[in-house]
């Protein structure tokens, strides 16, 4: 009996972990919560009735021990330095220049990662098992508050994975969602206790309360950012790090980039300052890491932080106001997003009346409701947010705003995108995403036509002058210049009087519209609202494919083997392009003299791989899969992810999979390992 219930007891923990990976570490739960209760309740029963197969390390021990009577402060084994921090692009830009100047000049890669508002802590785990947790402290001495993380739900009491390190010490971050935190202040006020401020505090009081079943109750969280003491790591950068503790159940922070050298970083930041992501959790700025474990350690310490990473950090305001009603509007690509119309409020010296909720899942998440007390968030340059309802505020049962089924626009149904958060109008005809489309293909980042702003394009499309891009070229100064802007001005009398255009306004617009014809093929798909495809994106398909009768002939798979386009982006160009609006969109570009052709960058013939695209499966010895691809590129290919007949050859490791298959049914070359570094690397320092 006793064994075959602890067979079953061991199947269960199993179970109860591999599921907690998937929801904490993976995003990605396979069960509803109601079969994961059921199984951890099972769990629980059977360990009361048999305690001697209970252990510490048992899925069930989340609930707390008994309080401790003071916090011991201990060691850290490895110190736990702080970070340097900057709040200028300027000062930014000169710690790359300095960090490049101490490696001599040589490529950087470098991985950025959100700096997430909580509380620094060390975990540790031994044979598997997690055995001590500690605050920051003094960076030489923490608090031990291994009976607090203990109850963090996210991190694994024993490891999952068939072997894991002799010993592991993780750094990472505690904190809390903002949803958690409204619903905690909720209990606080049911309670008569007061609420707490923000999330951070909360957290920062929790990991040191003696009592760990109210740490239990109040869902901290943890992220994992960084290592401390290891014996039996594989990693050999930071980027394989992250995958390898999340294969051991730990979850490592989310959102990461790797980004190969400093100029895309700044690129990078500056496209976060306009608009950070829908984040469920604080962050405080950005943190920059040298992704390569030996050039870290070739940077070393300063007295207090590591030369080999920063944060970027915000300044951050809040406000408390009220939430009034919630709209909607519709994007260039057809995404409908929620908008919260606020009472008037100041923040950072500017008043703020609206703020993006985002999606319809960030709704339900925040479970926001008109009237609600809300909590405003500006951070930087960035668009203000809607971080927190304050639900103990709530004093009456106001019901649960409903998403729209149909545009606001066209009344065409909506459509929500497979596997994804947003729900978007499917109809390309949209007047809504028409305006969006044109204001967008005017813009400095699009065709750049001097002229063509919000106002013009209003005037534009109730005049009926402009129905689609190619429209805009077919313009004259004759056509525009006595149109009437839509917005009346005050005479001299103070009445209000109809103003036209103009011909000097005219002029300026047709001169922008006859200079943005000769932009090139990059430039318009990069301008017409194709999903997924920005400048960048743009500019490495119109290096393989420079005229629109050979992007037009590309095949999913074609595309796809671009270096960096996947299979998203792939078939997002690909459906655009055989779609009837897109082969209709550059045919009519074509008829108004629109250049949809694009000057190759001219490649070094001297390089062994000029030109070619290479694919790389399997696992290497000589190489990790970075370095392979740097030094592919060093060589002067495009080390390319997918396999399609466009591949030169394929560079095959050991375990390999699908990929050698399907090299194999195409015809296309195969080296090993060895055989690409005799051939096209033997003269390279590896």
């Amino acid at each position: 009996m006793v064994s075959s219930t602890a067979q079953r007891v061991e199947a269960l923990r199993d179970e109860i972990r591999r599921l907690d990976r998937l929801y904490y570490v993976e995003a990605a739960p396979a069960v509803s919560d109601l079969e994961y209760d059921r199984l951890l309740e099972e769990l629980r029963d059977l360990e009361k009735q048999c305690p001697e197969l209970q252990t510490s390390d048992s899925p069930t021990q989340r609930i707390g021990d008994a309080p401790v009577e003071h916090l011991v402060q201990v060691s850290h084994r490895v110190p736990m330095l702080s970070i340097d921090n900057t709040y200028s692009r300027e000062d930014l830009k000169a710690y790359f220049d300095r960090t490049e100047k101490l490696l001599d000049g040589e490529a950087i890669e470098w991985v950025m990662e959100f700096k997430i508002d909580g509380v620094a802590a060390s975990v540790r785990y031994e044979q598997g098992h997690m055995v001590l947790a500690l605050t920051r402290g003094s960076g030489e001495v923490g608090d031990d508050i291994t009976h607090n993380i203990r109850t963090v739900r996210d991190l694994p009491l024993q490891m999952v994975g068939e072997k894991e390190p002799a010993v592991l010490e993780v750094r990472g971050e505690v904190y809390m969602t903002n949803a958690d935190l409204a619903d905690l202040n909720l209990r606080q006020i049911q309670a008569g206790a007061e609420p707490f401020k923000n999330t951070r505090n909360v957290t920062a009081g929790t990991i040191r309360l003696l009592d760990p079943s109210i740490a239990a109750e109040r869902s901290l969280r943890f992220f994992c950012h960084g290592v401390g003491e290891t014996d039996g790591l594989k990693a050999t950068n930071h980027m394989e790090f992250l995958a390898e503790v999340g294969a051991m159940g730990i979850p490592p922070t989310p959102s990461v980039q790797l980004l190969p050298n400093a100029d895309a970083v700044m690129k990078a930041v500056a496209l976060l300052e306009e608009g950070m992501p829908d984040l469920p959790f604080e962050v405080d700025g950005i943190v920059f890491k040298v992704n390569d474990f030996k050039q870290r350690e070739r940077l070393g310490m300063r007295s207090k932080s590591p030369r080999w990473l920063i944060a970027y950090k915000f300044e951050k305001y809040e406000a408390i106001t009220r939430l009034e009603s919630i709209t909607v509007q519709v994007g260039k690509t057809g995404t409908i997003t929620p908008v919260a119309n606020l009472v008037p409020v100041e923040i950072a010296d500017t008043t703020v009346s609206r703020a993006s909720l985002h999606n319809a899942d960030e709704i339900e998440r925040l479970d926001v409701r008109e009237g609600d007390v809300v909590v405003v968030e500006k951070a930087g340059k960035i668009i203000p947010k809607v971080v927190r309802v304050e639900k103990h505020e709530r004093s009456s049962e106001l019901p649960r705003w409903e998403f729209p089924t149909e545009c606001p626009e066209c009344q065409t149904v909506l459509e929500r995108d497979s596997g994804g958060v947003y729900i978007r109008c499917p109809n390309p005809a949209c007047p809504a995403q028409l305006k969006q489309r044109l204001v967008y293909f005017g813009s400095r980042p699009g065709m750049d036509i001097d002229g063509l702003g919000d106002e013009l394009v209003d005037v534009l499309l109730a005049e009926r002058l402009v129905t689609n891009y190619a429209d805009v070229y077919r313009l004259s100064v004759e056509n525009i210049a006595n149109v009437n802007w839509l917005r009346k001005r005050k005479g001299k009398d103070g009445a209000l009087i109809d103003v036209q255009v103009g011909e000097a306004n005219a002029v300026k617009l047709i001169e922008g519209i006859n200079q943005s014809r000769t932009r090139g093929l990059a430039r318009v798909l990069a301008s017409i609202s194709i999903r997924h495809v920005g400048p960048r994106v743009a500019k490495l398909i119109t290096q393989e494919y420079p005229t629109i009768d050979l992007l037009m002939n590309a095949s999913v798979e074609d595309l796809a083997a671009i270096h960096e386009i996947g299979d998203a982006i792939a078939e997002s160009v690909h459906h655009f392009c055989q779609s009837e609006h897109g082969k209709r969109t550059f045919s009519e570009f074509l008829a108004a003299g629109v250049d949809l052709t694009e000057e190759v960058e001219a490649v070094d013939e001297s390089l062994p791989l000029a030109g070619k695209s290479v694919v790389v499966t399997g696992t290497l010895k000589k190489f990790n899969r970075d370095g392979i691809k740097t030094l592919i590129e060093t060589l002067g290919g495009r080390a390319s992810s997918s396999v399609s007949k466009k591949t030169d050859f394929l560079i095959a490791g050991e375990k390999a999979g699908s990929k050698l298959a399907k090299a194999k049914n195409l015809g296309v070359e195969i080296l090993t390992e060895e055989e690409f570094h005799q051939q096209y690397a033997a003269n390279e320092d590896i």
